[in-house]
Order: C-alpha cells, then sequence, then structure tokens
C-alpha cells in the first residue's frame, strides 16, 4: 500500500489479475452497445497520474460542510478518503457488536480474512476496462461488514474527495451484510470545480444475506471537470431487502453500470435515482435488474431533469431467469426539458426467460407546460420561483423515497443551486 506497510498476499494477487485484465481489455469506444452514447475520445488518459504524498499536502482539504450530519444527530461512524487524510471513527458500542467499518488500507492489514472473503465477489475485475483499474490501483475504499443478526441503528457515512486536475482517483467500497443483519450507508463523493480534468473511478459490492436488511444512499457531487466512472453490484438473498437511493449532480461526464442481483427467493431490491444536469454535463446510467431466484421483486424509478445543453442516457434491463417464477420487476424512467438544446435518451428493456411473471417498464420525456407555468405567476410568484416549484414536484416520487431529511434537504439544495 501507498503507506509502506506490505499488502496481504491475496491482495498482491487480486491487483495482479486486475492488471493483467487491464491490459487486456480494450478502451471502449462507441462501436460497443452499452458505450453507444457516451464518447471518450476527450478523455486525456495520456494526462493523468496517481497523487503523489508531495502532491496530497498541496491540494483543497475536504469542505466541513460535506462531513456534517445528513441522515441523524450523529452518525454511528463516519470515514473520510481523500488523498491528504483519512480519517476513521466508529461508536465503541457498534464496533463491540463484531461490526467492522473502516478504510481499506486498514482492513488489508487487521481485517485479512474478512476482506479476502468479500473482495471481488460481488463485480469482478475483468468486467470492463475502468473496473479492472480499479481493482489494480484503488487504495481508498470502505469495508462495512456487519456480522449475523446484528442490527446497526445509527446510520455510517463516508465521504471520498477527489480534488486536482491532471489526478486519477480510484475508490473501493465493499459491503457485506451477514443473514438476518440490518444497517444503513451513506456515502458521498465529491470535489472541487477546476480546470483541467479529473478523473474517478470506482467499484461498490454489496452483498445482503438472508433475511437481511441494507439501505444505501449514494450523493454524486464530482466537480465539473470529473470525467467518473463506476461499477456497481448488489447481490441480495434470500427474503432480504435493499433500498438503494440514488442522486447525481456533479461531474462534466459520468457512465455509471448498477445492476441488482436478486439471488434468493423471496428478495426485494428498490433503486431510486434521479440526475439534475446543465451546462454540457453528460450522464450515463445503465442499470440491471436480474431475476435470478422465483417470488422476487424489484423496484426502479429514476428521473432526470436537464437544462442548457446537457445530456442524460439512462438504459435499464429487468431480466427474468429461466424458473425465476412469479417474479414482480418494474422500471420507470422519467425526464423533464427544461431547455430546447438538451437531450435525453431513455432505453428500458425487457428480457424475460420464464412465463409466470409481471414486468412492466415505462418512459417519458416532456418540458414544463407554459401554462402550468403561467397559473403560478397569476399567483403572485416570480417565473424562476414558478419553475423551481415545477422542477421540485417533479422530483418528489424520489424524494419521498429518501429516508432521511438531511439528505433530502442537500438534494432539494442543488436543484435550488442549478436553478439559479
Amino acid at each position: 500500500m501507498s503507506n509502506g506497510v506490505k499488502e496481504p498476499d491475496f491482495l498482491t494477487k487480486y491487483r495482479q489479475q486486475a492488471w493483467d485484465a487491464f491490459q487486456r481489455i480494450p478502451f471502449p469506444t462507441t462501436r460497443e452497445e452499452a458505450w453507444r452514447r457516451t464518447d471518450l475520445r476527450n478523455l486525456q488518459t495520456e494526462t493523468f497520474q496517481i497523487p503523489t504524498k508531495e502532491q496530497s499536502g498541496e491540494l483543497p482539504v475536504v469542505p466541513s460542510d460535506l462531513l456534517k450530519p445528513l441522515a441523524d444527530d450523529n452518525y454511528g461512524g463516519q470515514i473520510l478518503l481523500s488523498p491528504n487524510d483519512i480519517q476513521v471513527s466508529l461508536q465503541p458500542e457498534i464496533a463491540a457488536k463484531g461490526v467492522i467499518f473502516t478504510d481499506l488500507a486498514t482492513a488489508a492489514q487487521k481485517y485479512p480474512e474478512i476482506l479476502e472473503k468479500v473482495l471481488g465477489q460481488i463485480v469482478q475485475a475483468d468486467e470492463g476496462k475502468f473496473a479492472a483499474m480499479t481493482a489494480a490501483f484503488a487504495e481508498a475504499g470502505v469495508l462495512l461488514y456487519v456480522p449475523k443478526g446484528v442490527t446497526v441503528e445509527e446510520p455510517l457515512h463516508s465521504v471520498a474527495w477527489g480534488p486536482g486536475a491532471g489526478l486519477v482517483h480510484f475508490s473501493h467500497l465493499l459491503v457485506w451484510i451477514e443473514d438476518g443483519a440490518s444497517a444503513t450507508y451513506v456515502h458521498e463523493a465529491a470535489s472541487p470545480d477546476e480546470d483541467g480534468q479529473t478523473m474517478h473511478s470506482g467499484i461498490v459490492e454489496i452483498h445482503v444475506g438472508d433475511a437481511a436488511n441494507f439501505r444505501f444512499v449514494e450523493l454524486q457531487s464530482w466537480g465539473n471537470n470529473v470525467w467518473n466512472f463506476t461499477h456497481e453490484r448488489a447481490r441480495i438473498g434470500r427474503d432480504a431487502n435493499l433500498d438503494w437511493v440514488f442522486g447525481g449532480v456533479g461531474s462534466h461526464l459520468t457512465k455509471n453500470f448498477t445492476e441488482l442481483d436478486l439471488a434468493g427467493s423471496g428478495s426485494t431490491g428498490r433503486m431510486s435515482g434521479f440526475v439534475f444536469t446543465d451546462r454540457d454535463q453528460h450522464l450515463d446510467h445503465d442499470t440491471q435488474q436480474n431475476h435470478l431466484a422465483a417470488h422476487t421483486t424489484s423496484d426502479l424509478l429514476f428521473k432526470a431533469a436537464l437544462e442548457e445543453e446537457s445530456r442524460s442516457v439512462w438504459q435499464g434491463m429487468i431480466y427474468v431467469a429461466p424458473g425465476a417464477q412469479q417474479t414482480d420487476g418494474y422500471q420507470a424512467n422519467n425526464n423533464l426539458m427544461l431547455s430546447d438544446d438538451a437531450r435525453a435518451d431513455s432505453i428500458p428493456g425487457l428480457e424475460i426467460m420464464a412465463d409466470d411473471v409481471r414486468c412492466t417498464h415505462g418512459s417519458t420525456i416532456g418540458n414544463i407546460q407554459e401554462e402550468e407555468i403561467f397559473y403560478l405567476l397569476t399567483r403572485g410568484i416570480e417565473r424562476i420561483t414558478a419553475e423551481q416549484l415545477m422542477v421540485e414536484g417533479f422530483f418528489d416520487p424520489i424524494m419521498q423515497r429518501i429516508p432521511f431529511d438531511g439528505v433530502r434537504s442537500r438534494f432539494q439544495q442543488a436543484i435550488k443551486d442549478k436553478l439559479k
């Protein structure tokens, strides 16, 4: 690891295999279906470097506001991941239950047997060029491990801070919720607006054991200069439940692969996502709901609002495996166009290999109606406020799915900032 401590052999082997995959896998182009709507030719791959210790000391530090509680008055634990600082805290009473919530480097030294058990089990390093690169190089990361039957009442929180033009940042989040356990985890990725490209590449691996419950909230507020690539997947066991909320307002370009694997009978997965784009932002989200067992349920709601010349891409697929009978899968994507120059691509899909299922999808793209704005104007409301109210109303179904007032307020403030 970068701190000079020798890492375990299994981790070195994992990195080497990932590096071999990185060298073998070609760089993605628009000739590939998954990348057809996202062009990377302007990404300055030859200029990026991993931050050195000397550079880290000169980079902007994380704003204190990002470390304030979003989910409750206090967090059960908090981790800061940044080039110039790693901070880890966990309430002693939670640690006494056997819960592990720490950074990746500490996990490699103190909990190697747990790390070896979970690393690379959900997302494979050879799934793509960026996944391989992240697996090979990520030293910043989080391990959350909740033992069997343990309930963590207080939410856990982490912040990944990635400043510095010309730098590349990697993050690897590992979540392993054992059978019958329960936890809530809020993760935010952020950076300042800077001149010159910055890149982030990340992996998120989530295991939710049988009869377990997990709530995961992600906030993406990268700076306007960041090119962001992530591979994220959750595997849900028998009679288990995952509630996954995602909000994205930052980055110059994002390509995100997010999957739900409903692997156990009776498992349930709900995904709620929203993005708000402006300027020339390009946010591309590829979601997959994989029903791999019978009696499984998935529910996806993804909303996007677009200003100026920005673009949103959503590709969604519900897959039902042979034998996954009595599956209930739903996906919806709604797009609100706030500019004639913005563009939204919405591509829902179904692939059903069983005959006793209920799977539906829907997609809408539309503008704010002038009649609705006029109605508010006649009530003495200024136009900017009227538009803000319309956008807030559009996003309200997502906001109602967010379990915490602080997270909801952060999203709502981001909406107001973009409408100024």
